[in-house]
């Protein structure tokens, strides 16, 4: 069954982010950017409040700070302070900008704002716009924006090398040093962007850092479009300007498009562009991972199969998750997206041909959506972000948390999804949850299962 939401004048409690929230990790996902919002103070808070509380590291962003009188006449003049005080106070190698609702809604014409600055203070650090109202998109939007508009900033045609670019989409900071991992086993250098594995996830500092370091170098973003090849992340982008199209169409540069490497199938199937542009085999580590996740799968599968689960979040992350499902046996009763792409239920449908028939797939949605109609769907557990804490607790249900925001608990950064190894924690978490339930719940309270 599938359907559109439900007749409600407002969104309920909503199953996504902010635009300019997803532009802004990226942001910071490029060695020395200080992401610059131009707009109200209120909304740079509120992306660092949820930024700081997933990634448990300081983050600042910038704002261009609107009143009253910029609403009605503009923001010219508090955008050019803005970030000049930003450039002289960081000293940063590039300032990523993003709009909010705000500016978008009195027409900001951010391209003669830049074109202004640079006329009147130079070309001190490079500036880079994206156009990110939140009505018009969610925090996944914004952050394939920001990606785009900065391998088009940046990237240069030349000789053709053996570099390999890979663009993953709003993962965890565990999933890039994975990728990264991955990649330098296949001996390919690589232009990974965004890659905040160390700037939102790094050590200790023994004095306060205003750009902790970390990120992709500009110098490689440079070299993008001279790269042997893309893989990119995101079955949902197929047909919106993303990085890998702008290499392709500006530079010849040869994009695979593939779903979130979720669980063996997806696995299965990076690896085997990696192998194909490559021209390598597998590295024999990552075979002995497959092995063990596919005896795991024997393990514990008389312990998921055909257990319910209702799974929310991204739209590419929902149907990663929902592969996995489907491969370990577990019926996915709902899949459920705040995402408003449009295509979430045929490229889900696509993606994982052998989905239940029965399984309700909502886009567009929001928890109020998923509270009405979530006890009719009989679910043993929930798959998402710490958002769906409330609806997992009022049906007295086990949640795994997975993807973004995780703001209950300690390592949301740090959860790994993609890879044989992801998968292998996935399951083993999930698996877990369902025992640990049937424990709790028991009469007998036995210890051995």
């Amino acid at each position: 069954m599938t359907g559109a939401r439900t007749s409600m004048p407002v969104t309920q409690n909503a199953c996504k982010l902010c635009t300019p929230l997803g532009a802004c990790l990226v942001f910071r996902g490029i060695e020395g950017c200080i992401p610059f919002l131009h707009g109200s103070q209120g909304c740079a808070t509120y992306i660092r409040r949820y930024l700081i509380s997933h990634f448990r590291e300081p983050i600042d962003i910038a704002s261009s700070n609107f009143h009253e009188e910029s609403a009605v006449f503009g923001g010219s003049d508090i955008f050019q302070q803005g970030v000049a005080n930003v450039i002289r106070q960081y000293r940063p190698e590039m300032v990523g900008i993003a709009t909010t609702c705000l500016a978008e809604t009195i027409g900001e014409d951010m391209p003669r704002l830049l074109l202004d600055y640079a006329t009147r203070h130079g070309d001190k650090a490079p500036l880079v716009s994206v156009s990110t109202a939140s009505y018009r998109g969610t925090h996944i939007d914004g952050f394939h924006a920001a990606v785009s508009a900065v391998v088009n900033r940046f990237a240069a045609g030349g000789i053709r090398t053996n570099r390999l670019n890979l663009f993953p989409g709003m993962v965890s900071s565990a999933d890039l040093r994975l990728l990264k991992e991955i990649l330098s086993d296949f001996e390919f250098p690589l232009t990974i962007l965004p890659d905040y594995s160390e700037s939102m996830d790094g050590e200790t500092w023994d004095k306060y850092e205003k750009l902790q370091p970390g990120g992709t170098p500009v110098k490689d973003i440079v070299l993008a479009g001279q790269s042997r090849a893309t893989v990119e992340f995101g079955l949902t982008t197929e047909s919106v300007l993303t990085a890998g199209r702008v290499l392709d169409e500006k530079f010849g540069v040869p994009r695979h498009l593939i779903g979130l490497p979720i669980g063996m199938k997806e696995t299965d199937r990076f690896m085997g562009i990696l192998e194909k542009v490559s021209d390598r085999s597998m590295p024999a580590k990552y075979a002995k991972q497959r092995g063990r996740l596919l005896d795991s799968y024997i393990d514990g599968h008389k312990y998921v199969f055909e257990k319910r689960a209702i799974v929310y979040g991204e739209e590419d992350l929902v149907i990663g998750l929902t592969a996995f499902l489907c491969e370990i046996g577990v019926v996915p009763v709902l899949c459920a997206s705040g995402g408003k792409s449009g295509i979430f239920s045929p490229t889900l449908k696509k993606a994982v041909p052998d989905l239940p028939a029965e399984t309700m797939i909502r886009g567009d949605c929001d928890f109020a959506d998923m509270a009405e109609i979530a006890a009719d769907c009989r679910p043993d557990l929930l798959i998402g972000s710490s958002k769906g804490y409330h609806l997992a607790r009022k049906l007295d249900i086990p949640l795994i948390r997975a993807g973004f925001p995780i703001h209950d608990r300690i390592g949301g950064q740090r959860i790994l999804h993609l890879g044989y190894q992801g998968a292998q924690e996935l399951y083993d978490r999930l698996v877990n949850a369902l025992l640990e339930r049937k424990q709790d719940h028991s009469n007998v309270g036995y210890s051995y299962l």
